[in-house]
């Protein structure tokens, strides 16, 4: 499952691969980019629910 995110403050067309998940070290992260809204959060949240059966 992908859900696009919309959010001006990203710099080119974003996706969240929810069927995908991984782990990564806070050393692998790079410069935060942008916050999640309210409503995308919850849409994230919502498609994780249903993978997990939740």
């Amino acid at each position: 499952m992908t859900l696009s995110l919309e959010n001006e403050e990203l710099p080119k067309r974003s996706w969240v691969k929810i069927n995908q998940i991984r782990t990564l070290s806070v050393q692998r992260m790079g410069e935060r980019i942008t916050r999640l809204s309210p409503e995308n959060l919850a849409r994230v949240v919502a498609g994780l629910n249903e993978i997990i059966g939740g």
